[in-house]
């Protein structure tokens, strides 16, 4: 079974972020010194990095699932918790990651070249951290938030200057065996290339690489033989280079059309991979050599001399090999060295024409406003016949993601900065009521509210305990019917009281009635009570 892979699926997961820590300082003559409570440390990024000793995806083809470990949380006495670490992902030069749609995410090329695949949540703030001159010993942290989670696709494309491009057994794999220290696996059947190889060729004073890939035939381009899965390999080539074989027996083979099948492959391919990098050279267009392999062969140099008028009538330059006798390999070496020299030259021009001077420029002064920043947009929606008024950014989700919602000192927190912010002045600008829903996030995850303007601002000015807010508490102002039915309440209440003290009076508890009293008191009279006369 061949250990190369040139396309795998990769699941990445950043570290999740460590929760912040709700502390305050304690110690002999401190019983309250204070917060203390450490931040979280932020999770680890899974980061993929080109490496000069990889050669396949193998590894990802077996371990498809990749998270990086997650940021400590915080603890008490100001101790922050640790990073996670950096999961460091090694790939082979030329891979190129994709998302499930097909878009080019990156293209790593070059020794030390980095993608973030996925990266890191950010560790919570510790109540310490969280607080000021009028918050001073606050009940709550904020949570760390998680890691993103993202799928793509790598693909390989081989970095090489010369592809060899041929039908099976044409003596492709012979070819860079016999210029260059690669030993690819060489057998007399079809299909002996199951993977592409690579081997470096010295030329005078210019080394370049060869890229070997499996045999191609008609109809590769709908998905026959080897050759379309392969392709890929020979993007990045500068020159291509057609191997010939004059000594087949086949039935219905001959160099000539050969040479029209493997063209006409190479266009269906390029026409496929057009919209992929509309910049790059079609590969119908790249410069190409023809080379006429196998002519140790008696019939095979008779037949290679009766058809090279005809190629070189096409333009093609046309070489006489043999990988047996290494006849004509030095000439054909130092062709290729030529087309790469040039084609080095030209990507030197090209690089240096898009080559522009940096300017730098002041960055604008930004607005204190929230809405002028752009870093949040309301739409609104409707949903079973109700308003739901939708909020994304980057910040509000985040805020959203960090708040503990079993905190009330949290939720107020959250709502203070979402005053600042300038969500609550975009609300009433898009005209939105108090009591509409309004949802914060994505649909999947998303958290919704009951919007209540009153719960905003002012958190710093309200007392309570730690880790609670007056404002979540549920305060409502009475009707007129409650307001009556309170107040016949305290009227039935103070008859009864009376009533009760006028009991005790009879019962010789008090020598005189309250009633009897009050009305004296009313009338202005300072003499005896009834009561006392008729005893008289």
């Amino acid at each position: 079974m061949a250990s190369f892979v040139d396309r795998v699926v990769v699941h990445a997961t950043g570290g999740n972020g460590g929760h912040g820590c709700v502390s305050v300082k304690r110690e002999k003559f401190k019983p309250l010194g204070g917060p203390d409570g450490g931040n979280g440390g932020d999770g680890g990024s899974v980061i993929l990095r080109v490496d000069g000793q990889s050669t396949t995806l193998l590894g990802f083809h077996h371990a498809p699932h990749q998270k990086a470990p997650n940021g400590e949380p915080g603890k008490g006495d100001m101790r922050h918790g640790f990073k996670g670490q950096d999961l460091v992902l090694s790939v082979p030069d030329g891979t190129v990651v994709k998302d499930r749609e097909g878009n080019v995410l990156a293209d790593l090329l070059g020794e030390g070249s980095e993608y973030v695949l996925a990266a890191g949540g950010m560790g919570g703030r510790g109540n310490a951290a969280l607080a000021s001159p009028k918050r001073k010993a606050p009940g709550f942290a904020l949570l760390g938030t998680p890691g993103e989670e993202q799928e793509v696709e790598l693909e390989l494309k081989s970095i090489a200057d010369i592809a060899l491009v041929g039908f099976p057994s044409a003596g492709k794999s012979s070819l860079i065996a016999a210029m260059s220290a690669a030993r690819p696996k060489i057998a007399d059947y079809p299909f002996t290339t199951l993977v592409p190889n690579l081997g470096v060729v010295q030329a005078g004073d210019t080394r370049f690489t060869v890229a070997d890939v499996p045999g191609l035939i008609p109809g590769a381009s709908e998905g026959k033989g080897l050759g379309l899965e392969f392709l890929r390999h020979v993007e990045r080539c500068a020159a291509l280079v057609h191997v010939i074989d004059c000594a087949t027996l086949e039935p219905g083979r001959d160099p000539l059309t050969d040479l029209d099948a493997l063209e006409e492959e190479l266009a269906h391919y390029a026409e496929a991979v057009r919209d992929e990098d509309p910049t790059a050279v079609p590969l119908t267009e790249r410069p190409r050599l023809v080379v006429l392999n196998k002519v140790d062969v008696p019939d095979a140099r008779e037949l290679a001399n009766f058809i090279r008028p005809e190629l070189e009538q096409r333009g093609y330059p046309v070489f006489e090999v043999s990988t047996a006798s290494h006849e004509g390999l030095r000439e054909l070496g130092f062709a290729m060295a030529a087309l790469v020299s040039e084609a080095r030259e030209q990507e030197e021009r090209r690089a240096e024409e898009q080559r522009t001077v940096t300017v730098l420029q002041p960055e604008p002064a930004r607005r204190r406003r929230g809405r002028d920043r752009r870093e949040f947009v309301i739409t609104r929606e409707d949903r079973a016949e109700e308003p739901l008024y939708h909020v994304r950014g980057e910040k509000p989700e985040r805020w959203v993601l960090q708040t503990d919602f079993n905190n009330d000192e949290a939720v107020g927190y959250l709502a203070d900065r979402f005053a600042k912010l300038g969500i609550e002045d975009e609300l009433f600008r898009i005209g939105a009521k108090p009591g509409n829903a309004v949802l914060i996030g994505p649909e999947e995850n998303g958290v919704v509210f009951d919007w209540e303007p009153t719960m905003l601002g002012g958190a710093e000015l309200l007392g309570g305990p730690r880790g609670t807010d007056l404002r979540m508490e549920e305060t409502s102002r009475p009707t007129r019917r409650e307001k009556r039915e309170q107040f016949y309440d305290r009227m039935d209440a103070k008859s009864e009281a009376r009533a009760e003290l006028e009991e005790e009076r009879r019962a010789g508890i008090w020598t005189e009635s309250v009633d009897e009293a009050r009305s004296r008191r009313r009338e202005g009279g300072t003499g005896e009570t009834k009561e006392s006369d008729d005893s008289e």
